[in-house]
Formats: C-alpha cells, structure tokens, sequence
C-alpha cells in the first residue's frame, strides 16, 4: 500500500463562498476526524490530492502546521460535469489499527468457450484490513467457469491480516448465459397485407 505525504493548512472559514476561494486557488476544502476528536477542517493542495486519490484506499501522512497525522479517504465529492474535487472527508487512523474499507474485485482468465457474459455483483469487497497494509484490490481467477457459476466472497482469496466485512455466502462475480436475440421471422400474412 503507497503512502502519500501532503501538507494541509487548518481552516476558519466555512461555507460555499470560502469553498470556492479554496477551489479558485487549486485547492480542495476538507475534514479530518476520527477517534473521538473534534472535526478539523482542512486546506489541501488540489492537485496532489487528485494524484493520491487514485490509488483506492490511499493512506495519506497529513503535515498540519507541523503535525502529523495518518488519514485514509471517507468520501469524496467531485464535480459532475467538470470532474475536479469539491471536498474530501479524511478518516484519522493509527498504525496498526484495523479499518473497514472496500478494496476493488479484478477478475483473470478466461471464461469456458461458449457465449456467456461475466457479472459483477460486487465491485468492490468490503474487508477490515490495518491501515497502513490496506490492499489496493483483490484477483478472482474466472478461467473455465461456465453459466450459472458463482464466486463468493469465502472464495477469494485475502492477503494475510485482512479479513471479509460482508457476509462469507455473498456474491462477488457470477457468470451469466448471454440472451440472443433471434430475428423476428416475417409471416406470410404480413407480406400480402403490405402488397
């Protein structure tokens, strides 16, 4: 699991005007809270946010004015059209303490020959992992599996010290037999009605 550094100013001002001068000046508005603490709200740096953020369930060292502190993302808020981030909320961990997160499903192999389409039930398995061994996704082998095979979440295979936070039975992928459409035959009828 990568370890991201980024230095975050505290913030007094609150609200959207004092959101969209943080957003103005390439940066994102966001909260830090866990373990029982009062919320801090942040200034983070827009752009390296952006880069951290896309590896899941990034572990983020916080520097605030000279303190440190480890945080994983809890909710993320971007922009519909545009894309850009809008907020973050930042959950404050410590090392060696197991947090529940969703870690992606990623599938290898291929399916049986025939004509069948893979489903993902879960796209990603919710797990407790430590927080700063969080995996960045799960694999599935899918090779040989035909229609009405199932994977389900006591199937996968979890690095050591992580654990399933779903139901064991619950399923994670399962292969379908695709519909094919056949072409509507035209009637006799149909074609002296036309003439």
């Amino acid at each position: 699991m990568s370890e991201v550094k980024l230095a975050a100013q505290t913030r007094t001002e609150f609200g959207k005007g004092a959101a969209r001068r943080i957003r103005r000046e390439h940066q994102v508005p966001g909260v830090l809270y866990g373990h029982g603490t009062a919320p801090v709200h942040l200034t983070l740096p827009g752009h390296e946010l952006l880069l951290a953020l896309r590896t899941p369930n990034v572990l983020i060292s916080l520097d605030i004015e000279g303190r440190t502190e480890l945080a994983i993302p809890k909710s993320v808020q971007r922009d519909a059209v545009k894309g850009f981030l809008e907020h973050v909320d930042l959950l404050l961990v410590k090392r060696g303490e197991k947090v529940a997160v969703e870690v992606p499903v990623q599938t290898e192999g291929e399916l049986a020959p025939g004509n069948f389409l893979l489903e993902h039930v879960l796209n990603a398995l919710p797990v407790e992992a430590e927080a700063t061994h969080i995996p960045e996704s799960v694999t599935v082998s899918v090779a040989g599996l035909e229609a009405g095979a199932s994977i389900h979440a006591k199937d996968v295979v979890l690095p050591s010290g992580v654990s399933l936070a779903v139901d064991e039975d619950a399923v994670v992928i399962q292969v379908l037999a695709a519909q094919v459409e056949e072409a509507p035959a035209e009637s006799a009828e149909g074609e002296t009605s036309e003439a």
